[in-house]
C-alpha cells in the first residue's frame, strides 16, 4: 500500500504492520499516524470508534490481504496443486521470517490473541478475517479438483497448522516447524484430488 492512498488507508495499513511484530500494544495511535505520515488530529476523524476501530479495520485488512495472495499464489504455479499452493503459503512466512523475523506475524492472529477474549468486535472481525481466507483456500482447492465436501476443512487444515508452525517458528528463530509442515502436509492435501480432476490438471 503505497503513497499513493489515502491517510485512512495508509493509518489501517500501518496498524496491521505494527500488529504484526508487536501485537495490539505495538499499535498505538500515534505510533500508526507517526508510520503512516497522517495528521495526528486525523485519527479522531477517520476512526471515531478510537483504537477498537482501526484495530478491527486492520484485522479485515489483514483478511483481505490473506485471501488476496492465496489467489496470486495459485496464479504463480506452474502446475497448480494443493501442496504447490500450501508451499507458497509457507514460503511467504519462511522468507519473512529470515528477512525480518522481528516484524514477522499475522495481525489477526495478534489481534485475537490480545483482544479477541475481552472485546466481541475484535474476536468477530478476526473470525471474519479467517473466514474469508479460508474461503479463498477452500475456492482454489475445489477448482484444483478437491471435492467441495473436502476443500472446507482442509483449508482449515492448511491456515490453523500454518498459524501454529508460524508461532513455534518465531519462537525458536528458525523456519523448521514450517518447513515441516510444508512437507508432511503436503501428499495428505494433493490425495484429496479426485483421480480424473488430477489428470485434467496435470494435462493443462
Amino acid at each position: 500500500m503505497g503513497s499513493e492512498r489515502g491517510p485512512r488507508e495508509r493509518m489501517v495499513f500501518s496498524a496491521a504492520q505494527l500488529m504484526r511484530g508487536g501485537g495490539v500494544a505495538a499499535a498505538g495511535m500515534r505510533d500508526v499516524a507517526a508510520r503512516a505520515n497522517a495528521p495526528r488530529g486525523s485519527l479522531q476523524h477517520y476512526f471515531p470508534g478510537g483504537k477498537e476501530q482501526l484495530v478491527n479495520e486492520a484485522v479485515e485488512w489483514g483478511g483481505g490481504y490473506a485471501a488476496g495472495r492465496v489467489r496470486r499464489f495459485v496464479a504463480g504455479l506452474a502446475v497448480p496443486s494443493p501442496s504447490g499452493l500450501f508451499a507458497a503459503m509457507v514460503r511467504q512466512w519462511t522468507d519473512e521470517l529470515e528477512s525480518a523475523p522481528d516484524a514477522t506475524g499475522c495481525p489477526v492472529a495478534a489481534a485475537l490473541v490480545d483482544r479477541g477474549g475481552s472485546t466481541e468486535s475484535t474476536r468477530a472481525a478476526a473470525a471474519a478475517a479467517f473466514g474469508r481466507w479460508s474461503g479463498a483456500v477452500a475456492g482454489a482447492l475445489t477448482d484444483m479438483g478437491v471435492p467441495a465436501a473436502r476443500a472446507e476443512p482442509l483449508a482449515t487444515l492448511m491456515i490453523s497448522t500454518l498459524e501454529g508452525a508460524l508461532l513455534i517458528a518465531r519462537a525458536e528463530r528458525d523456519a523448521r516447524a514450517l518447513t515441516a509442515a510444508a512437507a508432511e502436509l503436503g501428499p495428505l492435501l494433493d490425495a484429496a484430488v479426485t483421480e480424473g480432476a488430477a489428470a485434467v490438471t496435470e494435462g493443462t
